[in-house]
């Protein structure tokens, strides 16, 4: 490595000194700003008409199912054409989601029969779903766009600048969400949601970057979409990462139960729910800016198994406190111990995955991590619904605590893996 390279490596700010990664991280935090904002309007709007802890999770599943069964061959496209065009078309078909939500939340015209309440959560089902499917296309592309518009000596420092960016937009969303919500009502939610996406595209057409050419094989069609699927399960190591993160967030995610916690158990409204929403990202973003100082890689396998550890530790203290400034501190530091995970994981994906792989096991790491959230969700809401909110939580943080046992334990290579850089 060159003197220059070896100063890169060491400038906190190196990524983002390129023109075409600050706007793609500028696209990246309003898009998450927007997502962050609907998220948090669409389940306490579901929440409001059904009162019925499950239809939350549904929210999550009817995301999740289009956007698993999508993944695979989203992750081929990105790996066959243009992943910044791939990316603008998905970003925009989310634009379209965003303006159908806020049409939905208008009043009906006088004379015209408003809808019932069942038939405006369908409707909303219907537009998530569609949203999953742009998903589905966006997130590897979008993933494996920002490899290439940095070099490869850059790699852990962009990743941090990603994610910090992203959890900074999941902090301000949720907040600005509750804000909003009880300012102007949904449709003035809808409406700022719609243009923060709209800003997005307008950002991302403005990077200036085109993919590199690929050759093409001659593989059959099955093949080449299954080509990541087959690279996962072939490392020991991305694997055992990828399902340690994939069961702590399945069992121990208590997000999708925010508005149930906020409305009966905390009677903190709709503003409460945007700070208990806003909270796991605040803890994000500090130790993001923590990391940028002091990255996780010299012992990455330890310091992963003890980031899950946090966070199932954390899920379990948040769902037995009655106090909304203890809840929200447990949701920070569950959401500091999430963002060292996701940064060691991230960096371990990118650093092991050939360049020409990278969109379909991008979409793998999609299927495992992201979809996982969203049917965690549906898990929560079962459980929920069985139990009760309380429980539900609680039972999970100890089935993460127990999968973090399981894959130290049956994995003792990830538990040993020390240096894992960008370099």
């Amino acid at each position: 490595m060159s003197a220059d390279q070896i100063g890169e490596a060491r400038d906190t700010y190196a990524a983002l000194r390129l023109p075409n990664f600050r706007r793609y991280i500028l696209a990246l935090f309003t898009l998450t700003l927007g997502i962050q904002i609907q998220g948090t309007v669409v389940g306490w709007q579901i929440y409001d008409l059904t009162k019925d802890p499950l239809a939350l999770g549904l929210v999550g599943l009817a995301e999740a199912l289009p956007a698993i069964s999508m993944s695979l061959f989203a992750g081929h496209v990105a790996d066959t054409y243009d992943r910044r065009r791939i990316a603008l078309a998905a970003l925009s078909v989310l634009v379209a989601c965003s303006i159908a939500l806020w049409w939905l939340a208008l009043p009906a015209p006088t004379g015209n029969t408003p809808l019932t309440a069942s038939a405006r959560v369908r409707s909303i089902y219907a537009v998530i779903v569609v949203s999953g499917v742009a998903r589905a296309f966006l997130q590897p592309a979008r993933q494996a766009l920002s490899a290439e518009l940095v070099p490869r000596t850059l790699y852990s420092n962009a990743i941090t600048w990603r994610s910090g960016s992203w959890q900074l937009a999941a902090v301000l969303g949720p907040a600005l969400g509750g804000l909003l919500y009880a300012v102007g009502g949904i449709t003035l939610s809808y409406a700022v949601d719609a243009v923060l996406m709209a800003f997005a595209v307008l950002v991302l057409f403005s990077v200036r970057h085109r993919s590199p050419h690929r050759e093409r094989h001659d593989e059959p069609m099955r093949v080449a979409i299954l080509g990541g699927l087959h690279f996962v399960f072939r490392d020991p190591l991305l694997l055992s990462a990828l399902s340690l993160d994939l069961f702590s967030v399945l069992f121990g995610g208590a997000v999708a139960l925010l508005p149930v916690f906020a409305s009966e158990i905390l009677q903190a409204g709709p503003t409460g729910l945007g700070l208990l929403r806003a909270a796991p990202a605040a803890g994000a973003v500090v130790s993001s800016i923590l990391l940028t100082r002091f990255p996780p890689f010299a012992h990455s396998g330890r310091n992963l198994l003890l980031a899950v550890t946090g966070f199932g530790v954390c899920t379990i203290g948040f769902g037995l406190s009655r106090s909304l400034p203890l809840s929200i501190a447990f949701l920070a530091l569950g959401g500091a111990s999430d963002m060292v995970s996701v940064v060691i994981r991230s960096l371990m994906l990118q650093m092991r995955t050939p360049e020409a792989l990278l969109g379909r096991v991008s979409s793998v790491n999609q299927i495992f991590i992201g979809s996982s959230n969203e049917i965690g969700a549906f898990e929560s809401g079962i459980t929920a619904r069985w139990w009760g909110a309380v429980t539900a939580v609680v039972v999970g943080g100890v089935a993460t605590l127990g999968v973090a046992a399981t894959v130290a334990w049956r994995v003792p290579a990830l538990r040993r893996l020390k240096n894992l850089k960008g370099h």
